[in-house]
Order: structure tokens, then C-alpha cells, then sequence
């Protein structure tokens, strides 16, 4: 059984950093693609930054050179570094792979406001 279990969401001032995690069960991080989403109010969720494979790694255009996606096995954990935080980054984070299926996680609030 797949579960994902994000945390690490805050209130952070523009400009500010937070570092999200993502406790993966029942998926081996070298096998799958791991992805951070994100949905603001009113707008689609979008793909932030995937690991594949656990070591490939790709962003969106609007995070690159600000957001860092990384793993660590030992920990079974996806993290989601964010630099540089802008007020249009606010939205719920969700932790995302697919094994046959898409599985989420629960999503974690990130608030960007002065």
C-alpha cells in the first residue's frame, strides 16, 4: 500500500525559503518518479519538480534555480527545497508517483505573504 505523507508547509515572507518532505511508503524511490504539485485557489494543479528514478531531476520553468526536488532513502523522503519564495508560489503542495495508479498525499499549505 502506496502512502504519502507531505509536511513542512508555513507562512514565509517574500523572498524567504522553506523545505517541504514527503514520507513515501510502499514505493521504492529508484524505481518510480516522484513529483511535487501545486494548486492555488482557482487554478490547476501543476507540476513543480520530479525526481526519476530517484536521480533525474526536472522543474518547472517558474521554480528552476529556485526550488531544489531531492530524495533521501534512508528516510524514504522526498524533499521540495523553495528559494527565493514569491507571493504566486502560495498554493497547496502535494506529493505525488504512480505505480499503475497516481497516488497523492494529503498536500501541505505554503503562504507567501508580507
Amino acid at each position: 500500500q502506496v502512502q504519502l505523507v507531505e509536511s513542512g508547509g508555513d507562512v514565509v515572507q517574500p523572498g524567504g525559503s522553506l523545505r517541504l518532505s514527503c514520507v513515501a511508503t510502499g514505493v521504492s524511490f529508484r524505481l518510480y518518479t516522484m513529483a511535487w504539485y501545486r494548486q492555488a485557489p482557482g487554478k490547476q494543479r501543476e507540476l513543480v519538480a520530479r525526481i526519476i528514478e530517484g536521480f533525474r531531476t526536472e522543474y518547472a520553468d517558474s521554480v528552476q534555480g529556485r526550488f531544489t526536488i531531492s530524495r533521501d532513502s534512508q528516510e524514504n523522503t522526498v524533499y521540495l527545497q523553495m528559494n527565493s519564495l514569491k507571493p504566486e508560489d502560495a498554493a497547496v503542495y502535494y506529493c505525488h508517483t504512480r505505480i499503475g495508479n497516481d497516488f497523492w498525499g494529503q498536500g501541505t499549505q505554503v503562504t507567501v505573504s508580507s
